[in-house]
C-alpha cells in the first residue's frame, strides 16, 4: 500500500473546526512544513492540541486557533512562546491548559475509548479553578476523590519523523519520541512528513524496528519533506536553529507575524523557503540539540 502524497494534499483533507494535535515538544520535531501549508490555507476555528512551539505561536498569530488544549507553549531559551504570548494577553482563545501528564492521560483516554481517565494530578490546584469542565468525581472503591481528565479525541494528529516507509511505517531516532505515538494513536487520522522516505527494507534491520512507535495501519498519509522540521529539530538530521528563531522572536517586537509571513512564508513552496535560509545543506549543518 502507497500511502505518499503532498503536504497540499494532506492539508486539503483538513476542516474549518476540526480538533488537530500536533506532535513535538517545543522546539523539537514539529510537523512546520504541514503548519506552513496551513498557514497558507483559508482554514479556521481549529482546536489545536499540544506540547507547543512555534507551531502554536504561527497558527495563532495567523488567526487559526479558536481553542487551544496545551501544557506549555515555549521556544525554551525563549520561555513563552511570543506571538502565542501576544494571542493571550490579547484574550484571543479559548483555552485549556492543564497539566503535561494530564495532556498525556487526556491522549490515552482517546486512545482507548475511555470517556475519560482518573488521577490525582490537578487536585488542590487553579487548573480545576480555571478548568470548571473538568470534574472531580468519588472514588466507588473508597473515600479519596479524583480528577476525572476528559478524553482528547483528535480529528487529525500532523506529526514529523526522521524516517518512514510508504507503507506509513514511521521511525523516530532522537532521545526522546515525545507523545507523538499518544497523539496518533487519539486521532481518526494522522498526517506524517518525514526528512527520509525509506524502502520497506529498511526496516528490516532491528535497530530501525525498535524506534517504530505505532503501527504503520494508523498512518493515513506520509510525505517525505527533508528539512521539514526546521526552525525546530529532526534528530539525527539537524538541531533547533535558534539564529532563526532570534529573528522570528524579532518580528513579535517590530513588523508583526505578517511580516514574517511574507518574508518566509507567503506564496512561497516549501523549497522556496528553505532555499531562503541557505538551502537544506544549511539546515543539515545546524548541529544536533543536546540534552
Amino acid at each position: 500500500m502507497n500511502k505518499t502524497t503532498t503536504t497540499a494534499q494532506m492539508v486539503a483533507e483538513l476542516r474549518d473546526g476540526m480538533t488537530i494535535g500536533i506532535g513535538g515538544w517545543g522546539p523539537r520535531r514539529k510537523p512546520m512544513a504541514l503548519i506552513r501549508e496551513i498557514l497558507k490555507s483559508d482554514l479556521k476555528d481549529l482546536t489545536i492540541v499540544a506540547y507547543g512551539g512555534a507551531d502554536v505561536g504561527m497558527l495563532c498569530a495567523a488567526g487559526k486557533v479558536k481553542k487551544l488544549i496545551f501544557a506549555f507553549v515555549s521556544l525554551d531559551f525563549i520561555p513563552l512562546e511570543p506571538f502565542f504570548r501576544q494571542a493571550r494577553e490579547q484574550g484571543e482563545l479559548e483555552l485549556m491548559e492543564i497539566d503535561e501528564g494530564m495532556l498525556l492521560l487526556g491522549l490515552r483516554a482517546a486512545a482507548w475509548g475511555c470517556p475519560y481517565i482518573p488521577t490525582q494530578v490537578g487536585l488542590g490546584t487553579d487548573v480545576l479553578t480555571h478548568n470548571p469542565d473538568i470534574q472531580v468525581i468519588d472514588s466507588p472503591y473508597d473515600d479519596k476523590e479524583w480528577v476525572a481528565m476528559p478524553a482528547l479525541k483528535l480529528d487529525a494528529a500532523l506529526v514529523h519523523v526522521d524516517h518512514a516507509d510508504e507503507r506509513g511505517v514511521c521511525q523516530i531516532s532522537g532521545p526522546d519520541h515525545y507523545l507523538d505515538d499518544w497523539i496518533v494513536r487519539a486521532a481518526n487520522k494522522s498526517y506524517i512528513t518525514c526528512d527520509k522516505l525509506v524502502s520497506s527494507e529498511h526496516f528490516y534491520d532491528r535497530t530501525a524496528a525498535d524506534k517504530v512507535f505505532w503501527e504503520r495501519s494508523l498512518t493515513t498519509a506520509v510525505c517525505e519533506v527533508p528539512g521539514g522540521a526546521h526552525p525546530t529539530s529532526c534528530a539525527p538530521f539537524y538541531g533547533i536553529d535558534n539564529k532563526h528563531l532570534l529573528q522570528y522572536n524579532k518580528y513579535a517586537k517590530e513588523g508583526g507575524f505578517s511580516a514574517y509571513f511574507a518574508e518566509f512564508i507567503n506564496n512561497k513552496s516549501e523549497q522556496e523557503y528553505q532555499a531562503n535560509l541557505g538551502g537544506i545543506e544549511a539546515i543539515r549543518q545546524i548541529p544536533n540539540t543536546r540534552y
